[in-house]
């Protein structure tokens, strides 16, 4: 069986992924827990920082001629994942079980092992796909800061 063209690539996403989703393995389980939900923990700037590597992986999909709609699905991964990291404690405990890196590699590995060939998705449409998707993820990560600002300084004012 002869490897994919951009085989080194992918390895590298793969590599990524599973340190973002599966770097420590739990003990006599076959579940394990990534640098994600651990980086996540850092206020503000963990998701923000995790959110961008997640990106790549997307933006790599994308180079590697991902369909448009898989693009899609790859990318409300991320934002589910966004939106529930930004929940304090809740949301750290559901990065570690939903593993939106691991998910999104499943797709690029369907979309690899597809024989039919599909549209690549358009420059224009991957640039404002994931230009959107780092908007909503800093977005997320100001309101959560200053959801915590003013919650501290209303603690503080009392």
């Amino acid at each position: 069986m002869s490897q994919h063209p951009d085989h080194y690539k992918i390895q590298r996403l793969r590599q990524l992924s599973n340190l973002l989703d599966n770097a420590i393995k739990i003990p006599g389980t076959s579940f394990g827990i990534g640098l994600d939900p651990i980086i996540g923990l850092l206020p503000g700037g963990g998701d923000f920082l995790t959110g961008l590597f997640s990106a790549y992986i997307v933006f790599s999909a994308a180079q590697l001629g991902v369909s448009k709609s898989t693009l899609v699905r790859m990318t409300s991964h991320i934002i589910i994942d966004t939106l529930a990291g930004s929940i304090p404690v809740v949301g750290d405990i559901f990065d570690i079980a939903w593993k939106a890196n691991t998910k999104n590699m499943e797709l690029l590995d369907a979309h690899l092992a597809s024989p039919q060939s599909v549209k690549k998705a358009d420059t224009w449409f991957v640039f404002l796909l994931l230009t959107s998707l780092i908007i909503f993820i800093g977005l997320m990560i100001f309101l959560g800061v200053g959801f915590f600002y003013l919650v501290f300084h209303w603690l503080t004012n009392k």
